[in-house]
């Protein structure tokens, strides 16, 4: 199974995600590294998880859950967005619960969801955007392979003040 490794398994999301996912989506804390201002209601995220099952190709998105070895509970959420099959390229992202953090979690399901976008997919290249605060992004990005091939000064507004933008790229050879 290509997105089973050693330390996690990569699953399609359930209806029983829902209070993972919710939380996920209303913390605020992480609404700076996104483009999230406002919460999420139970009901759109069931509503989105409902729908969560749509193929790539038309819902150019496809998010899975983090889950350990043993378990069936999610503990981060990975995914693919802007989905573009003319030119073979996706955005990543990716977030893994703070007990899970710094622990290999994070490398090893890049690790599996590249090697889904480059040979299942047959993406071209994965790119990131990410605030150049969050150095466990930049970190984890540029362990596993990506490069920085752009910075956009000023690019989005938090708690009041600009800050810059650094866009991550790893081009598949």
């Amino acid at each position: 199974m290509r997105l089973k490794g050693d330390k996690v398994w990569l699953r399609a999301l359930e209806p029983d995600d829902l209070a993972f996912v919710h939380r996920v989506e209303n913390d605020e804390g992480m609404w700076a590294f996104g483009n999230t201002r406002t919460p999420f209601s139970r009901f759109v995220i069931r509503q989105y998880l409902e729908n969560a099952h749509q193929d790539l190709h038309t819902a150019k998105q496809l998010r899975l859950a983090i889950c350990l070895p043993d378990r069936f509970e999610a503990i981060g959420l990975i995914d693919l967005y802007d989905y573009d099959p003319v030119h073979n390229r996706a955005g990543v992202g990716i977030i893994v619960d703070e007990p899970a953090r710094q622990k290999g979690v994070g490398t090893e399901a890049m690790a599996l969801l590249a090697g889904y976008a480059f040979h299942t997919l047959n993406l071209h290249q994965l790119y990131a955007h990410i605030d150049p605060v969050n150095e466990a992004s930049i970190g984890l990005f540029t362990t596993f392979g990506f490069r920085q091939c752009g910075h956009r000064k000023e690019w989005n507004l938090v708690d009041g003040a600009y800050r810059d933008e650094l866009i991550y790229q790893l081009i598949k050879h």
